[in-house]
């Protein structure tokens, strides 16, 4: 029986999934923590991730009851955007900055007007970015800037450390702000002009490799770490929340609501996808086609915070939030739920808003509010996506960790008006770098092994009649009023 490895490197752990290569059947997962890591200075040593892939890997097998040696082929997925910066003997220069870093805000604001981004690369700049983080190296540490000889993203150098290539896909290029993936080139031209006309750009980037294109074979080194085959091949790895589509089976027409320490909402589309209004990321998807998607900084950490404040646990958060009576708006303010400032909008210094207290607020209805405030900024993101004309008249699916709240599945069915499900794939990332890695291991496409393992759906939730859209509208006139 052919096995398969996924790995999702994310912000907060690497866990890492074995499947039959064939089947998709699960075989075993393991899983280890990352640093902590908060905005607006957000880092993590590249070494913290290699450590952590050790330990879940090891996890993984020991679970399966399968030496490492056995796996066929893997793939890497991880979190998108942070700059991972080598020197020319292939040595991190300094810790990673990460997506949810937004110390690079003011260079973001600075290039926003300089270029037509929607036109240029698909999305536009905000901290986020890859080419905002550059542009604040350029300023703050002109040292290390000129020191750099290769430009990786998370998951580039897991896989590098893998198989010693420099190598990356077109799903995590297209996040950076200097890859045209309608195109399918890197535009080294924006580096020069906004970054640095020192640096040789073209020598500094990846090669790009297609969706099922194998990225080489684990290096003599790696495998002696690892316990691997040193001739395991490697795939191209991808975005976390790219391969999350992968592992959710999604179809064009469906629509993602993932719910982790941030949130994303995303679709599929055969077609480029450039929103002029800059809250859409227009990026490529890990099969060939696009992945739509708006991604706010503040999901679950909400909950966190507000079950915390009320004195329990987020279960029990969620308890209160279902008490409350939707269609009683007197019982609850409105949150704009900017805790830790936003991304989608661009607000990096915002502060989270509650509006709407009286003396007939509950704690009842002060829970579903918090709810309330995460999913309606990102439904707030699913109209832009329609707006930027991608087709969301499919399957409505929650996904992440949130997804696992029964409260966070309701208001999301009431905000919409649709019924919500959640399909069987808890760890959707890991479960789509095996498709890949099955795909890579077979010789076929990432479609065929998306749709053959298409997890079936795990929860269904319908809308209740009363205040969703009612409330969606008062929350809306909240949040459109904060500009900074």
């Amino acid at each position: 029986m052919p096995l398969v490895a996924g790995i999702d490197s994310s912000t907060q752990s690497c866990t890492v999934e074995l499947r039959d290569a064939d089947s998709g059947a699960l075989l075993g997962s393991g899983r280890a923590p990352h640093p902590v890591t908060h905005p607006p200075v957000s880092e993590q040593d590249p070494a913290a991730w290699w450590a952590a892939l050790r330990i879940a890997l090891a996890g993984a097998c020991a679970a399966a009851g399968v030496r490492p040696a056995e796996i066929g082929a893997l793939s890497v997925g991880a979190q998108c955007h942070g700059l991972v910066a080598l020197d020319t003997a292939g040595a991190v220069i300094r810790p990673a900055k990460l997506w949810n870093a937004t110390t690079s805000a003011r260079q973001a604001a600075a290039l926003r007007p300089r270029v037509n981004w929607p036109d240029a690369i698909g999305l536009t700049p905000t901290a986020a970015l890859t080419i905002t983080k550059l542009a604040w190296l350029a300023e703050h540490e002109p040292e290390n800037l000129t020191r750099i000889a290769t430009v990786l993203l998370p998951h580039d150098w897991l896989t590098y450390r893998l198989t010693g290539e420099r190598v990356t896909d077109r799903s995590d290029a297209s996040g950076t702000g200097y890859y045209a993936a309608f195109e399918g080139r890197w535009r080294t031209d924006l580096l020069a002009e906004f970054v640095s006309a020192d640096v040789d750009w073209a020598a500094a980037l990846p090669r790009v490799l297609g969706p099922a294109e194998p990225a080489g074979t684990v290096s003599a080194d790696a495998a002696r770490e690892l316990g691997l085959r040193p001739d395991t091949p490697v795939g191209p790895g991808g975005g976390d929340q790219h391969l999350g589509a992968v592992g959710l089976g999604l179809a064009e027409g469906d629509v993602a609501y993932s719910l982790g320490t941030s949130g994303v909402v995303l679709s599929v589309s055969t077609r480029p996808v450039r929103d002029p209004t800059g809250w859409v990321d227009g990026v490529a998807d890990a099969t060939g086609g696009y992945l739509p998607l708006v991604c706010t900084l503040n999901a679950t950490k909400v909950t966190d915070t507000f079950a915390a404040l009320l004195g329990t646990d987020v279960t029990g958060l969620g308890e209160l939030a279902l008490a409350a009576d939707p269609t009683d708006l007197s019982t609850r303010p409105a949150l704009a739920a900017y805790l830790d400032g936003e991304r989608s909008p661009a607000l990096p210094g915002a502060q989270g808003v509650l509006a709407g207290l009286t003396t007939g607020t509950t704690r009842e209805g002060l829970a579903l509010s918090a709810f309330e405030g995460v999913i309606f900024g990102l439904v707030r993101g699913h109209r832009a996506i329609e707006a930027a004309g991608v087709a969301t008249d499919g399957e409505v699916v929650a996904a992440g960790g949130g997804a696992r709240s029964p409260a966070y599945r309701q208001v999301l069915a009431d905000a919409l008006d649709r019924p919500v499900i959640t399909r069987d794939a808890p760890e959707a990332t890991a479960r789509g770098a095996c498709a890949q890695a099955a795909a890579v291991l077979r010789g076929v496409d990432v479609p065929v092994v998306r749709d053959a393992w298409c997890p079936p759906a795990a929860t269904a939730t319908g809308p209740r009649p009363g205040g969703g859209p009612a409330a969606l509208e008062r929350y809306l006139a909240l949040a459109t009023t904060i500009t900074t």
